[in-house]
C-alpha cells in the first residue's frame, strides 16, 4: 500500500472507538482543523464543511421566510447591564460567558459579554420596535456564532468553544400564539433532520428542571448516534413573559390596554453537522446524503490509451448534461491518479453517487453507477441520465434514513426500577423509557454513577402518565408516576 492510499484510509473503529473514529473522519475527509495553539476548543472549518453548513442555512432559511422571519443582525457584544436584567440568563450561563474588559489599552467602563445567546441583546430592540398589537407578531433571526466557553474536551461540530448557528427570536400577544410558534420551529427543525439529513429523531420537551434559562418550556428533537449517545439535535423555547417583563416588551391592545407580550426563541447549531457525519459515516469516510453533499456525483472515466479520447468524449457529455440540470457533478479525470485511488478518495470525501465509465459503456451506450453507502453497482442506460441520477439520489437517501430508523428503533427500551435504568443503559445505551414522579433529584440517582440523564419527556398530550388512570410509580424513588421520561446518555 502507498503511502497516499494509507492517508486515505480510516483506521480507527466505528463501532470500538467511536469517538477516535469520528475525529479521523472529521480531518481526513478535510471537514475541519483544530484552532491555533493555546485555543483549545476552537475548530477552522473547511471548505467541504462550510458547503454542507450552507445547505442546512438554505434549507432552514427558506422555511423561516415563508412563515414571516425577517433576517437581522445583532451585536455580538453584550452589556453586562443587559445580560444581567434576565437574572435566570445570567445564573444559566455564568460559567460559560467570555468577556471583554479591554479595548486597546484602555479599560472599558462596563465589561462586554461575548454572545453566548442573544435574548438579553435582541429583546431590548423588540421591546422598542412593539408598541401595539398591530406591531404582532414580530418575528427575526439572525445565523450568527455564539461563544460558550466550556471546559469539557472538545469534540468537532458536537462541542466547541464557539459554534455556528441560527437564533430565532419572536413576539406574539398570547401564550396560544407563542405555543404555536414554538411548534412550528420544532417541526421545521424535525424536517431538517428528516428531509435533509435522513436522520429521524424523537421530538418532545426538556424536563422543567432543564428548561432554557427563563423559559416556561423547552421543546426538543433527540437523534440518536451509533455508538448510543443522543444528541439534542435543536431547541424550540416558549420564554412565556419572563424576558417581556425583564426588558418591557408591552403593546396596546385593540381597547387600549397595555398587555406585556409573550416570546420565543429557537436555534439550531452546527452540532447537526456532527449528527450527519456520525450517522452515516463508516471506515471507508464520509456518507453524505445527495441534499447536502457538496458533490453530489463524481464520474471516473477508466481507459487505456488507445481508448481514452473516446471515454473522455462521453464522460464530458455525460458530466455536461448533468450540470446543465444543476447536478453538483464533478468529472475526475486526472491522469497521475488510478480508478482505484478515485474511488478510496471520494468515497472518503461522502460523494454519494459514483459514475464509472469504461470502453464496455462507450461501446453499450451505458453508464455504470455505484452508490457510496454500500457499493450497490447498477448498470443504467446513458439516455435519461439526469433522471435516472435523481431517482438513484432518493434510493441512496432512503438506504441512509433506514439504517438510521432501524438503529432509533432497535434502541427504545423500557425500565420500572433504577437497576433496570442503570444496567439497560450500561449495557446498551440508547433510550430507556420510564415512569418518573416529575422530582428532579430522582435524576441524580441515574446521572451520577453513569452520566445518564433525562434528555426528554413526551409532550403531556402523547404522555398517558398525564392525567391518566394508571398506577406507575416512578422508577427512581416509587412515588406515584406523573411522567415518562426518556433517560440517555448524550453528547
Amino acid at each position: 500500500m502507498s503511502d497516499d492510499d494509507q492517508e486515505l484510509g480510516i483506521t480507527e473503529s466505528k463501532s470500538h472507538n467511536t469517538g477516535e473514529w469520528y475525529a479521523e473522519v472529521v480531518r481526513k475527509a478535510g471537514l475541519a482543523d483544530y484552532g491555533p495553539e493555546g485555543m483549545s476548543g476552537f475548530i477552522v472549518t473547511r471548505p467541504r464543511a462550510y458547503a454542507i453548513w450552507e445547505r442546512l442555512q438554505g434549507f432552514l432559511d427558506a422555511k423561516f421566510k415563508e412563515t414571516g422571519v425577517q433576517n437581522a443582525y445583532f451585536p455580538m457584544f453584550i452589556p453586562e447591564s443587559y445580560l444581567e436584567r434576565e437574572k435566570e440568563i445570567v445564573e444559566g450561563f455564568d460559567p460559560e460567558v467570555a468577556w471583554v474588559e479591554e479595548a486597546g489599552n484602555k479599560e472599558l467602563e462596563e465589561r462586554l459579554a461575548v454572545r453566548p445567546t442573544s435574548e438579553s441583546i435582541i429583546t431590548p430592540y423588540i421591546s422598542s420596535w412593539v408598541r401595539s398589537h398591530r406591531d404582532l407578531p414580530l418575528r427575526v433571526n439572525q445565523w450568527c456564532s455564539v461563544v460558550r466557553w466550556e471546559a469539557t474536551e472538545t469534540k468537532p461540530f458536537f462541542r466547541t468553544k464557539e459554534f455556528l448557528w441560527q437564533e430565532g427570536h419572536t413576539a406574539h400577544a398570547t401564550h396560544e400564539d407563542a405555543w404555536a410558534e414554538t411548534m412550528r420551529r420544532l417541526d421545521q427543525y424535525e424536517s431538517v433532520y428528516e428531509e435533509l439529513l435522513a436522520i429521524p429523531v424523537l421530538r418532545g420537551q426538556k424536563p422543567d428542571h432543564d428548561t432554557f434559562p427563563g423559559a416556561h418550556t423547552t421543546t426538543t428533537v433527540e437523534a440518536l448516534m451509533p455508538d448510543g449517545k443522543s444528541v439534542q439535535g435543536a431547541t424550540s423555547h416558549h420564554l412565556g413573559q419572563s424576558f417581556a417583563e425583564a426588558f418591557d416588551i408591552t403593546y396596546s391592545d385593540v381597547d387600549e390596554d397595555e398587555r406585556v407580550a409573550h416570546t420565543t426563541s429557537w436555534g439550531i447549531s452546527w452540532r447537526a453537522l456532527g449528527a450527519l457525519i456520525m450517522t452515516h459515516s463508516d471506515e471507508q469516510g464520509l456518507v453524505l446524503p445527495h441534499t447536502v453533499a457538496p458533490t453530489q456525483v463524481v464520474i471516473v472515466p477508466i481507459w487505456q490509451e488507445e481508448t481514452k479520447e473516446s471515454v473522455l468524449e462521453y464522460a464530458e457529455d455525460v458530466a455536461d448534461e448533468l450540470d446543465d440540470a444543476g447536478v453538483r457533478v464533478e468529472l475526475d479525470d486526472r491522469d497521475e491518479r488510478n480508478p482505484g485511488f478515485k474511488f478510496n478518495e471520494h468515497e472518503l470525501n461522502g460523494v454519494p453517487l459514483r459514475i464509472e465509465i469504461g470502453p464496455n459503456e462507450v461501446d453499450d451506450d451505458e453508464l455504470t453507477l455505484v452508490h457510496r453507502p454500500d457499493g450497490e453497482s447498477t448498470v443504467e442506460k446513458r439516455d435519461g441520465v439526469v433522471e435516472t441520477v435523481r431517482s438513484h439520489f432518493e434510493a441512496v437517501y432512503a438506504k441512509l434514513y433506514a439504517a438510521a430508523e432501524e438503529n432509533l428503533d432497535g434502541e427504545v427500551r423500557e425500565a420500572d426500577d433504577r437497576a433496570a435504568i442503570l444496567g439497560t443503559l450500561g449495557q446498551h445505551g440508547g433510550y430507556v423509557k420510564a415512569p418518573w414522579c416529575g422530582d428532579e433529584a430522582c435524576e441524580e440517582p441515574i446521572k451520577e454513577p453513569i452520566a445518564a440523564e433525562i434528555v426528554m419527556v413526551p409532550f403531556e398530550d402523547d404522555d398517558e402518565l398525564v392525567d391518566g388512570d394508571h398506577e406507575e410509580t416512578c422508577a427512581v424513588c416509587g412515588e406515584p408516576a406523573s411522567r415518562t421520561a426518556y433517560f440517555a446518555k448524550s453528547y
